[in-house]
């Protein structure tokens, strides 16, 4: 991991322990999950948001002010819009997405959830998601929330990440297995 991405990681964890100890104490955590939910569809939807967070062309009163304008359209609960001004105010809005990601990882914690990040050729049924939410669940003991994305590439099977654990059943990396042991043999 760069140096960078390092302490960028380290900023959004402090912010999201502290959120995360006010909304437990507050009882607020379906609030701040909700307030989640919007504020990463927010950043998957508008380019406008993702260059306030990383434009370094903002000054520090036009970011808390257009953050604090967006937090309240939202209806963000208090203790995240204020720290999200605060982190305008102090210019590490740039951390958000790892804050976003740092938040939900202790949400799942607190709740004996796990997300498993699953890759496969083509997109799962919810049949198929459910089954394999299922099955983790047994190998994992605990639930598991299932992050599904879709590359062609693999042309079939899965690729299942979940903490350090991975499991890779495509046909492009089995094929690329044999090719392997093919140069080995000749």
């Amino acid at each position: 991991m760069s140096e960078n991405a390092s302490i960028s990681v380290g900023i959004a964890a402090r912010y999201a322990t502290a959120i995360f100890e006010l909304a437990k104490e507050e009882k607020a955590l379906p609030a701040v999950e909700s307030d989640l939910d919007a504020l990463e569809a927010a950043l998957a939807e508008s380019d406008d948001f993702r260059a306030l967070i990383t434009s370094p062309i903002y000054t520090r009163a036009e970011s808390q002010g257009a953050i604090t304008a967006i937090a309240k359209k939202m209806s963000l609960s208090g203790n995240l819009a204020n720290l999200l001004a605060l982190m305008a105010q102090k210019r590490r809005l740039f951390v958000l997405p790892q804050l976003l990601s740092a938040l939900r990882g202790l949400i799942a914690d607190e709740k004996g959830e796990v997300t498993a990040e699953v890759t496969s050729a083509k997109a799962l049924t919810k049949a198929q998601t459910e089954k394999l939410a299922k099955t983790l669940k047994a190998q994992v003991g605990k639930d598991v929330n299932v992050n599904a994305t879709v590359d062609e590439s693999l042309i079939g099977g899965l690729i299942v990440k979940v903490g350090s654990k991975m499991i890779d059943t495509s046909i492009a990396s089995k094929l690329a297995n044999l090719q392997n042991a093919m140069k080995e043999v000749g």
